[in-house]
């Protein structure tokens, strides 16, 4: 049996974990971007966060995993069957968590023709890519800012769309594939191209520990995981369930969570003071600060919550400016500063 280090064991990084918490509450909020040094638990924390979401419910056979609750978002196969009035089997599963590695091909990715079926039965069958199994799940890409641009380029025609069109070798399908894009890298590495940054909802910064004692946590629960991961695993299970609790608690009550007009004013002032191009950054901003109401279990959202996810959701939706080289956490926390003071 293969074991993940849990997510309650990571020390620190408060921002990162909260910004994957409010992910899985809302995943409408449009991804999560980690950026930061090496070795700082980037990818130990995504995946680690399979570990942490309720399983859902899928029609059984489906390969896209679909949910009979939303026939508008079934493939063709299961929407014709609900709409005909068929009965389908289902089951649960764990919300799937699929790695894209750097060096997958396209087909591997979207998905191609079924080679051993059409070489042994003459059959032209479809063969779902990593799209497909990330499908209600997360997709996460380790060193996302190495990513080769055409792979770049379908993903953001994807995430847009939420479907993943295969015209090609004689096929055309069309399947859901809507996701919760996860992206991890180093920024000395390389930059990311500006539409696909625009596509993750929230942006953090992680950076080494720079107190003693973390530093020495860390390499000590590292070092107690390796020699016994299922002892390891064991002990921290009550934090992780409590974690989990925490998640499912939010998910249920988010809808309930109230937004006033004043705080859409307030994030939307904020957004104008910051010069975001589009809307998406108000969007994104309300729908973050709505889900840390809800993990919090605060009945509204208020200050508190805005000024808490502002540096994640606005960060990377600001424009360069030549007459001011102030870092984009410092030019949110300033304008936070004369907005929102405390």
């Amino acid at each position: 049996m293969a074991y993940t280090f849990p997510f309650a064991a990571i020390v620190g990084q408060d921002e990162m974990k909260l910004a994957i918490l409010m992910a899985a509450v809302d995943p409408s909020m449009g991804g999560v971007l980690v950026l930061g040094d090496r070795g700082t638990g980037k990818s130990t924390a995504v995946r680690a966060l399979a570990a942490l979401l309720p399983p859902m419910k899928v029609v059984t056979g489906c390969p896209y995993g679909c949910d009979p609750g939303q026939p508008g978002r079934c493939c063709d196969t299961c929407r014709s069957a609900l709409q005909e009035g068929k009965t389908l089997k289902t089951h649960t599963q764990a919300v799937p968590v699929i790695d894209l590695p750097l060096g997958a091909t396209e087909d591997r990715v979207v998905g191609a023709l079924d080679l051993e079926r059409a070489l042994s039965q003459g059959i032209k069958a479809f063969e779902p890519g990593l799209l497909a199994r990330a499908n209600r799940g997360f997709l996460y890409i380790d060193e996302v800012n190495l990513l080769e641009d055409h792979l770049v380029d379908l993903l953001i025609d994807v995430a847009a769309s939420g479907e993943n069109v295969v015209e090609r070798e004689g096929l055309s399908v069309r399947h859901p594939a809507r996701f919760v894009l996860v992206g991890s890298g180093n920024p000395e590495e390389g930059e990311l191209r500006p539409q696909l940054l625009d596509r993750f909802g929230l942006s953090v910064e992680v950076k080494t520990p720079a107190d003693l004692a973390s530093r020495v946590e860390v390499v000590r629960r590292r070092e107690e995981f390796e020699r016994d991961p299922a002892a390891f695993c064991a002990h921290w299970d009550k934090p992780a369930e409590k974690i989990r609790k925490k998640v499912q608690a939010a998910r249920k009550r988010l809808h309930d969570t109230a937004v006033p007009d004043s705080a859409r004013q307030r994030a939307s002032e904020l957004c104008m003071a910051l010069g975001t191009d589009g809307l998406r950054g108000d969007m994104t901003l309300m729908r973050a600060a709505r889900a840390s109401a809800a993990l919090q279990g605060d009945p509204e959202v208020t200050d508190a919550h805005l000024r808490q996810v502002a540096p994640a959701a606005l960060r990377h939706r600001l424009r360069r400016h030549v007459l001011d080289d102030t870092g984009s956490t410092a030019r949110v926390e300033r304008a936070l500063a004369e907005l929102l003071p405390r």
